[in-house]
């Protein structure tokens, strides 16, 4: 079963920017489905943003315009670009993948990246 590995998460101050990465073997060509969740304290998980192999996307509303996902086939990566951020936005991030979109919330996830935004 693939290993994903989530990095980039930092604290950093309102407004500012930070870019997650994911890796994992054969991560990007393996699975059809792709996407960062978040979880901040004693709130549920939920979905950021997602991409497919075709490259459609999609995000949460509070997230559009802000942030992007991308990913690298080449170097087997997948991206979330946070720009503006705000204290909303803190929590852990995780990289999720999966072969079909309706199972991304129960697919494979790395362990977290930590995202603080400090007001």
């Amino acid at each position: 079963q693939a290993q994903l590995t989530e990095s980039g998460g930092g604290s950093v101050q309102a407004g500012q920017s930070l870019r997650l990465s994911c890796t994992g073997s054969e991560f990007v060509h393996s699975f059809y489905c792709m996407g960062w969740f978040r979880q901040a304290p004693g709130q549920k998980r939920e979905a950021v943003a997602t991409i497919d192999a075709d490259g459609s996307v999609q995000y949460v509303g509070s997230v559009k315009g802000r942030f992007t996902i991308s990913k690298d086939t080449a170097k087997d990566l997948l991206y979330l670009q946070m720009n503006n951020l705000k204290p909303e936005d803190s929590g852990v991030y995780y990289c999720v993948a999966s072969g079909v979109c309706r199972n991304l919330p129960t697919g494979i996830s790395g362990q977290g990246t930590q995202v603080t935004v400090f007001s």
